[in-house]
């Protein structure tokens, strides 16, 4: 088979995407009448942030919406991802929308439409309003329905010009990072005291997207983050601990999408989630398509006997590593084994949005040149094994680039860079690194053989 990288005619299957999301690039994080968010109460906590910074000002993208506009538009993009943080259009989670931040993702989607690409909005990335997460958060099913109304009014203000949209991004690691270990905003450490919030953040997405239908959205999902659990050894021991983190991280949120069931919790001896009336027929109804977010694989060990949990996540041998160290190991095949897999427990499934995959690399904190060869040859390999995927039969439909600029990552701060557009954090200054050039001509090739196909027609 001729790589998907280098195969214009195979690639003309794809649209092809580039994401942000609005904590890591915008700034501003008071502006406009914005309320507080989860991720601003992380950042206050004493040595929480690795380099001890703040997402301010990030890229400066709030203020500086033309300007990556214009980078967007260069790449030749089909659609674009960026995220509406809930806490700029309803500062306590309830209540009206704020105007003046409607008003600027209004600009948003305009200056997209104008260029020719396709807004494609997230609901949440992760930035709950701080007034949300004090009521309970992902914990209290109240959630579910205020999710709904915001959902609303940014389809009042947004829907007559959006017809696409992601409503969560990455609800397992909010379970399994923000609830369970701690490692992500909200902090919480309450193991499997966190399961509740994977149920809720569904059912969420399920009134959500009713939401967005009744004003006119055309196609709606959620975009998980998914790994290929692989056992460190062939023992029944390591192979029980990978089937417990594969149900944990992806089944627990793709079952009762694709399937409209939840997984057997009993194999960890833990009561059912809490599910009540006609929940998972909701949740089983509400996607238009399937996104599915990937970096890497993981390999996992099993625990001692004593500890809490049965698996013990370890470097996966063999393999080279990102910037992220052997904690984000690059395998490739590990993406087409996963989409194959998927596709096979759920062969009538809507079509595949791949909704992130990137790599961080060691670079200039310096605005300049960069020849960023290792993203390239990630980012071909990743896109080579769609390609296999799509040809064993797994309906990929689109495949989206993280990020189109380096960003502030999380707890990791301004230590990590994914960008295909390098920024000086000190100047805010951007430079389109060699993948960004590498990605335009892929777009631009796809083109070409869209054209000639419609000549031959």
């Amino acid at each position: 088979m001729t790589p998907l990288s280098t195969d214009p005619a195979a690639r003309a299957r794809l649209r092809w995407s580039a994401a942000t999301s609005s904590v890591q690039i915008e700034g501003s994080r008071r502006a406009d009448g914005a309320g507080r968010s989860i991720w601003d109460d992380e950042i206050a906590k004493p040595g929480r942030i690795r380099d001890g910074s703040t997402a301010e000002p990030a890229c400066d993208s709030y203020r500086r919406v033309a300007d990556d506009l214009a980078l967007v538009a260069g790449l030749g993009l089909d659609r674009y991802r960026f995220s509406i943080p809930w806490a700029r259009v309803q500062p306590d989670g309830r209540g009206p929308g704020n105007v003046a931040a409607l008003d600027h993702y209004a600009r948003v989607v305009d200056g997209l439409l104008a260029a020719g690409v396709t807004p494609f909005p997230t609901l949440y990335h992760w930035e709950l309003p701080s007034a949300v997460e004090a009521d309970g958060g992902w914990l209290a099913r109240d959630t579910v329905e205020r999710f709904g109304e915001y959902a609303a009014l940014v389809a009042a203000r947004l829907g007559d010009r959006v017809s696409s949209w992601y409503t969560l991004n990455e609800p397992a690691m909010t379970t399994l990072q923000g609830y369970a270990v701690g490692a992500l905003a909200p902090g919480r450490q309450l193991l499997y005291g966190a399961l509740p919030t994977a149920h809720h953040q569904l059912l969420a997405h399920s009134r959500a997207a009713e939401a967005l239908h009744a004003r006119g959205a055309a196609s709606v999902g959620l975009v998980n983050n998914h790994t290929w659990v692989l056992p460190l050894r062939d023992t029944e021991e390591d192979q029980a601990a990978a089937a417990v983190y594969d149900l944990l991280h992806n089944r627990l949120f793709s079952e009762p999408l694709l399937s409209g069931t939840t997984p057997d919790l009993e194999v960890l001896g833990l009561p059912p989630l809490p599910v009540l009336g006609d929940d998972l027929a909701r949740i089983a109804g509400s996607i238009d398509f399937y996104g599915v977010n990937f970096y890497n694989p993981t390999t996992v060990t099993a625990a001692a006997a004593e500890d809490d949990i049965p698996f013990e996540i370890v470097p996966t041998p063999g393999v080279p590593v990102t910037g992220f160290g052997p904690e984000w190991p690059i395998m490739p095949s590990a993406l087409r084994d996963l989409l194959i897999d998927l596709h096979r427990r759920h062969p009538s499934m809507p079509p595949i949005i791949i909704g992130e995959n990137g790599a961080s690399f060691p670079e200039p904190d310096v605005a300049g040149p960069v020849e960023d060869i290792d993203r390239i040859a990630y980012l071909s390999a990743h896109i080579d094994a769609v390609g296999e995927a799509i040809d064993a039969g797994v309906p990929v439909e689109e495949y989206t680039v993280w990020s189109l600029l380096d960003n502030w990552e999380w707890t990791d701060g301004y230590t990590q860079r994914f960008g295909l557009v390098h920024v000086d954090f000190s100047t805010g200054e951007r430079t389109p690194k060699g993948s960004y050039g590498w990605y335009r001509d892929l777009i631009a090739g796809t083109r070409a053989a869209e054209d000639a196909e419609a000549a031959r027609a």
